[in-house]
């Protein structure tokens, strides 16, 4: 056997591979299976916990979840409460891993005290009610963080370009929270339709059962109640400009058929159902709007809420090679019509969907794109055989937006494309608010209402002083 006399200089060499070597040992390796890099968890604030932004913050315990930030933090703790109740064994390790999150985040009841004070913030959540999404987002993009903002984007087409124009000049990493964008179903919808398998397509309709909250009532009687402990009302009223007094007729969960806090069912539903054909047909805005509804909650000229139900027919003009689009919006339960190459045993979800008419058939699908299915039978054996081209989502749609914020991929919905859809959205609102019955011409270019320049008013909105957009 040969012998191997041991230097000092042949010691500290093996020893410098030896090192060399562990430190590209794998990471499971150095912190077991699941491990995670403090450096590849990002640190979330999320303004509004109680609600959806409860759910956000769950889909989110992989990261570091720093600073939460309500007005009601009493509604934020029941609102955890009755999510521990919950034992399911698969939801059980996340649930825990929020309870514990929670407890050890710093709490703000004023963003913009949080904004100022906590500088490790690098990504916010924001799942308010509708009318504080863009003052609080325009804020955040302007500290340099990253935002997450709930659906709609905002409160009116004038806000939705501030939002736009605010993610272009600070370059931060923006998603809506429309997470059917995410889906499977929805990049199937797209090929198909690109593939064009059902034909150009020149109709859409969609509808929703909401409003599943009071809408076409008037002011609650009485106007006022005692503001519950701990409540910072006004916080919650934040840009609205009159002083509206605190009723538990708005908060916790009836917020949105208000005018003053929510944008009704269009506003909550829209960005999950017009998503699919704006995208899939690559929409911009409408050329014209037209809108009806039943009776609004108030007088017509101040109303309090928004009506029960109510139709939009948005008019797209020719886009290249693609032809016209008349875009048809149903809520409050209201239906569209059935397409004759519909077999009668199909039943419609009443819950939600949408209907794409082509010059070959038709595409059907439910809320968040799921489901899609297309007739004639012919065409759909001809769809199993498009190839899936769009590139598919992962993990979940707030993980996407971490994976963006990283480096690591493209948001799948950023306010470059949500801003837009919002703007569509909104526009049916306007077009409610100016006069029902009266066709809209719609100029995108100058935002405004060609024909009806007195309905220019309803694309923006009046601010309270030092809260405007």
């Amino acid at each position: 056997m040969t012998s191997h006399k041991v230097t000092r200089r042949t010691f500290v060499g093996d020893m410098s591979k030896v090192a060399a070597s562990a430190m590209i040992l794998p990471r499971r390796v150095l912190g077991g299976v699941g491990y995670q890099a403090p450096s590849d968890t990002l640190n979330v604030a999320i303004v509004g916990p109680g609600g959806m932004g409860m759910s956000n913050a769950e889909a989110l315990v992989t990261q570091n979840i720093v600073a939460l930030c309500d007005v009601d933090f009493g509604y934020v703790e029941r609102s955890l409460a009755d999510r521990m109740k919950d034992q399911d064994p698969k939801r059980r390790p996340d649930r825990l891993k929020l309870q514990e999150q929670f407890s050890k985040a710093k709490r703000y009841a004023d963003f913009r005290e949080m904004l100022a004070q906590q500088k490790d913030i690098e990504g916010v959540v924001i799942a308010t009610p509708d009318h504080l999404h863009a003052v609080i987002a325009k804020a955040a993009m302007e500290a340099g963080k990253h935002v997450y903002v709930q659906k709609p984007l905002t409160y009116s087409v004038h806000e939705a370009r501030a939002l736009r124009d605010t993610a272009r000049r600070t370059r931060v990493v923006t998603q809506m929270g429309n997470q059917g964008h995410s889906s499977e179903g929805a990049r199937r919808i797209n090929e198909w339709i690109q593939a064009g398998i059902i034909g150009p397509v020149h109709e859409v309709h969609v509808w929703t059962n909401r409003p599943i909250w009071a809408q076409g009532v008037p002011r609650p009687t009485p106007l006022a109640a005692p503001v519950p402990p701990g409540v910072r009302w006004d916080l919650y009223l934040g840009p609205v400009p009159e002083d509206v007094p605190y009723n538990p007729a708005y908060h916790p969960f009836s917020w949105r058929g208000w005018t003053d806090f929510g944008v009704g069912a269009l506003g909550d539903m829209g960005a999950h159902l017009i998503d699919h054909p704006y995208w899939a047909l690559g929409l911009t805005q409408p050329i014209s709007i037209e809108a009806t509804s039943t009776p609004w909650g108030g007088s017509e000229e101040k109303p309090a809420t928004y009506p029960l139900a109510m139709m939009v027919h948005y008019e797209f003009g020719a886009r290249g090679a693609a032809p016209p689009v008349k875009l048809s919006w149903y809520d409050g339960g209201l239906m569209p019509p059935r397409p004759a190459v519909l077999p009668d045993s199909v039943v419609f979800n009443r819950e939600g969907g949408v209907i794409f008419v082509g010059e070959k058939g038709i595409l059907m699908h439910e809320t968040y794109g799921s489901n899609p299915r297309i007739w004639p039978e012919p065409l759909r054996q001809a769809a199993e055989t498009v190839a899936k081209t769009v590139p598919r989502i992962e993990k979940s749609h707030e993980l996407n937006w971490v994976a963006a914020c990283k480096g690591q991929g493209k948001e799948s919905s950023p306010i470059e494309y949500a801003s837009q859809l919002t703007e569509t959205m909104l526009l049916g609102i306007a077009a409610l608010r100016s006069g029902q019955g009266k066709k809209l011409l719609y100029d995108a270019g100058r935002m405004s209402f060609s024909n009806a320049p007195e309905a220019n008013k309803y694309l923006t909105r009046e601010y309270r002083a030092g809260w405007s957009v």
